[in-house]
């Protein structure tokens, strides 16, 4: 881990100091837990007693802090957003703790078809197919398996125990963690005789640029054409996209989403955890869909879901209230049988 002092913080996140910026920062850490050395962050009014106690060396604050509010002692940096200054001085003080594969490690399998950028980095006992692209720039860690004519695109980091089946696109600067798979064959199958016939799945997957994909998500390929994950878009753990699926760009999807073939998922659109989407929906751009929601038609651009079956926010919040109500009314409905119908 480095160190680095609040002048070149501010420098790195554009803010403006207000105490010492000769202090060195050697950690960081939430406001509760932050000591003198760390540097923490204030992005919202629920925490603002957190901020009057936390003991941290440096805090990144909103430019309109009120100076009134801010306790002394301490030193403030004042940026537009918080959370954002955070994570860039989180790359500073942590730029030497990951140690990525440097060069070709001799046990490396290669295909002599490969093309291999120069400056592309490959760990031990990773598998690269036929006909494979690896661009400039590209991290790919032991016990990778990459699939025949797969491409990776520049600067893009492959954590271990990644699979790429064949035919698998990944754009540049993509992130893929421990365990995911991407291009195993769709869930297709036809009914003959009373038998499930499998539907052979000869598309692909397609990852566009700066997405990031997590821990054991399956991405599965088309049966025929692509599945596509749009740029910028982030998905989570646990995070299973079925064939011929179409996501849009910037999305964010949490863990244990759950997504049927065909459906196509519009531009920034929010998906909270354990989502379940039906297959062939669009879902519009913008739409934000709650926890647990179960999504069964069409959503419309902007539209905030909650619910299985998934309604309208306000009216599913509606509908929660009026059940909690439920066995006051029952009892009610009781007393009024018992005295009209008696």
């Amino acid at each position: 881990m480095s160190s680095v002092s609040v002048r070149d913080i501010v420098q790195a996140v554009k803010g403006q100091a207000q105490g010492n910026e000769n202090l060195v920062i050697e950690g960081a850490a939430g406001l509760d837990e932050a000591t003198g050395c760390d540097i923490s962050f204030f992005h919202n009014m629920k925490y603002v007693d957190s901020l009057e106690k936390t003991k941290a060396g440096a805090v990144l604050i909103p430019e309109k802090t009120v100076s009134g509010e801010l306790p002394e002692g301490k030193t403030w940096i004042r940026v537009a957003n918080p959370q954002w200054a955070f994570a860039q001085v989180l790359g500073l003080l942590y730029k030497d703790r990951q140690r990525h594969p440097q060069g070709i490690h001799p046990k490396a399998v290669i295909d002599p078809s490969a093309k291999i950028a120069p400056g592309a980095h490959i760990g031990a006992l990773a598998v690269i197919e036929a006909g494979v692209t690896i661009e400039t720039g590209v991290m790919i860690y032991p016990g990778v398996y990459i699939g025949a004519r797969s491409r990776i695109g520049e600067g893009s980091l492959i954590y271990p125990h990644v699979v790429l089946r064949e035919d698998t696109d990944v754009g540049a600067r993509v992130i893929i963690h421990s365990g995911a798979v991407l291009g195993a064959d769709g869930y297709g199958f036809v009914a003959q005789n009373g038998r499930h016939q499998k539907i052979p799945q000869i598309g692909r997957v397609v990852v566009e640029e700066d997405v990031e994909i997590g821990a054991n998500v399956a991405i599965d390929r088309a049966t025929t054409g692509e599945t596509r994950i749009g740029a910028g878009t982030k998905i989570d753990n646990l995070v299973h996209v079925a064939h011929n699926v179409q996501i849009g760009r910037d999305c964010l999807i949490t863990g244990q989403v759950g997504i049927a073939g065909s459906a196509r998922i519009g531009h920034r659109v929010t998906m909270g955890g354990q989502v379940g989407l039906v297959g062939h929906i669009t879902v519009g751009d913008g739409a934000i869909i709650a926890a647990q929601s179960g999504v069964m038609n069409n959503v419309a651009p902007g539209e905030i879901l909650f619910g299985s079956p998934a309604r309208p926010h306000r009216e599913a919040m509606k509908l929660q209230a009026i059940f909690g109500k439920l066995p006051e009314m029952y009892d009610a409905l009781k007393q009024l049988k018992k005295k009209f119908l008696s």
